[in-house]
């Protein structure tokens, strides 16, 4: 009941503020706005729809048996835990959370190994990375390498780290059964239990596709809104002085304050303040993946509501993001420091990852590059499977010739 209350005296004071800066308000809408539509929306839509297709035909199921002799011991989730993984990193957030929530609505895992992987599925992806925050923000783009290899190794640690959440599992699959035989048929079982027909599907993709990212696109405008409204009233003056107390304790410049206080609620806002700071390079490239791994309470909100309906917890998710800003922060720090020769070496392998590719042009030109992106995803995760499949029958051919 309290919280209930709490809750409404809350809208009620954003109510009044939004009401007594007006002019405020309007501008951050409008930032939110060009941000989504310039950036989010082309960016995550390709690969929405993808997500919805493939988890409709069945090819999740497919995935999931045959990923799941890694994703069991490495995780401690299923192999359909595998398909959110690989989204969730490809795709960038909230597309994680929203694969793992039609899993669990799917009952393909449980809710323990649901809030597993939302800890480290729910990620931003490498267009984010290397074109908004690297081109966009800081006008580097030799830094996407550092930011992704930071990130994507912080989003494993967590995975990692998620093993000890402990909590009911779902059974291994067992089955005497050829492995390639056993994952056509749940991919066959999956189709026939769906049941639409190809144009429902797509029909029913499209308009599910286009819904989520109308939501992430009013949650980017809403919490852009209030976290200016609220800095214009001078509130945060009290907690930025201490943040700045706390940065320099920890070695990071203090003037970076306003960036790590506004990334708490919106991630891309706290990256763009990093970025226009005063402090050395590497403490702006620092906050930014601390701000980035921390994600913003913005995604936290689309986070709940790709998952609503189940009964994953969003608490374990919360300490997992703490986790995942702290990881992405340190090995920023040593990528940049005394192991800046590693993003070096990565730039001249992935020349791709250095350059501006992504953010340049207009909406259709980063639609295309994501729709790219996508596509190339795809094409790796089947070269993948593929490979996988066929070490599994060469040791299978060879221990029963031994037999």
């Amino acid at each position: 009941m309290w919280r209930n209350r709490g809750l409404a005296v809350l809208a009620c004071i954003l109510t009044v503020l939004i009401v007594a800066y007006p002019d405020i308000s309007f501008q951050a809408s409008l930032d939110g706005l060009k941000l989504w539509f310039e950036v989010v929306l082309p960016a995550l839509l390709p690969f929405f729809i993808m997500a919805e297709l493939l988890m409709g035909l069945g090819v999740v199921h497919f995935l999931g048996s045959l990923l799941e002799p890694i994703m069991r011991p490495l995780f401690r989730v299923p192999g359909a835990g595998g398909f959110a993984l690989a989204m969730g990193l490809a795709g960038g957030f909230p597309l994680g959370a929203k694969v793992t929530g039609d899993l669990a609505r799917a009952k393909l895992i449980t809710s323990t190994e649901g809030e597993r992987l939302i800890g480290f599925t729910n990620t931003a992806n490498s267009l984010f990375l290397a074109g908004a925050v690297a081109v966009g923000m800081f006008g580097r783009p030799e830094l996407g390498v550092t930011l992704i290899a930071a990130h994507y190794l912080g989003a494993i640690l967590v995975g990692l780290c998620m093993r000890l959440h402990r909590g009911p599992e779902s059974p291994p699959a067992k089955s005497q059964e050829a492995y390639l035989h056993r994952a056509l048929r749940a991919l066959d079982q999956a189709r026939k239990s769906d049941g639409r027909p190809l144009g429902k599907l797509f029909g029913d993709t499209a308009k599910n596709s286009f819904s989520a990212m109308l939501f992430i696109g009013g949650c980017i405008m809403f919490f852009s809104v209030i976290v200016q409204v609220i800095s214009a009233t001078g509130l945060l003056n009290p907690v930025r002085a201490g943040l700045s107390l706390i940065l320099g304790f920890v070695g990071l410049d203090p003037s970076l304050s306003s960036a790590v206080l506004h990334g708490f609620f919106e991630t891309t806002l706290g990256a763009q303040l990093a970025s226009g700071t005063a402090a050395p390079l590497a403490a702006q490239v620092t906050a930014a993946s601390l701000v980035l791994g921390w994600s913003g309470l913005s995604v936290h909100g689309q986070v709940a509501a790709m998952v609503s309906g189940t009964k994953i917890r969003l608490t374990p998710y919360i300490h997992a993001r703490v986790l995942h800003a702290a990881f992405a922060a340190i090995i920023s720090a040593l990528l940049l420091g005394p192991a800046k020769f590693i993003p070096a070496s990565l730039v001249k392998v992935l020349p791709a990852l250095g350059s501006g590719q992504y953010l340049d042009g207009s909406f259709g030109a980063r639609f295309l590059a994501s729709a790219r992106l996508a596509t190339s995803f795809l094409l790796i995760l089947v070269i993948i499977l593929s490979t996988i499949w066929l070490l599994k029958r060469i040791v299978y051919i060879s221990l029963r010739s031994r037999d």
